[in-house]
C-alpha cells in the first residue's frame, strides 16, 4: 500500500487477512484430529493404509510386506477402525486430505 493510506483499502486489507487467517484455523481444526488418527497407527498399519489407498489389492499388499492375505486384512480393518473410516473411498478420501508420501514401488 502507498502513502497517503486511505480506510477503505486498509480495512478491506486487514479484513481479508483475518478471513485467511480464519480459514486457516477451520483447516486445521478439521485436519489435526486425522493427523492424531494416523499417528495412532504403527508403522505396518501406514504401510499397509499407504498400499491400500493407493488401490493395491489385499493379495498385492501381503506380497509386497512378505505377509500373508489374511494379515492384511486384520491390518487394513485395524486402519479402518483407528482412522474412524465407514469404508475404503473413506479411507481414500482421509488419507488425501493428510500429507501421505505415497509408498515405494519395488
Amino acid at each position: 500500500m502507498t502513502k497517503p493510506i486511505r480506510n477503505e483499502p486498509l480495512l478491506g486489507a486487514i479484513r481479508h487477512a483475518i478471513e485467511l487467517s480464519h480459514a486457516a484455523l477451520r483447516h486445521e481444526a478439521q485436519i489435526r484430529p486425522l493427523r492424531e488418527r494416523y499417528a495412532s497407527l504403527n508403522r505396518r498399519e501406514r504401510e499397509v493404509m499407504g498400499l491400500v489407498v493407493s488401490g493395491r489389492l489385499n493379495k498385492e499388499v501381503g506380497g509386497e510386506l512378505g505377509i500373508s492375505e489374511i494379515t492384511v486384512q486384520a491390518h487394513r480393518g485395524r486402519v479402518m477402525q483407528k482412522m474412524r473410516a465407514d469404508s475404503l473411498a473413506g479411507l481414500v478420501n482421509i488419507a488425501a486430505r493428510l500429507p501421505l508420501t505415497p509408498a515405494p514401488r519395488d
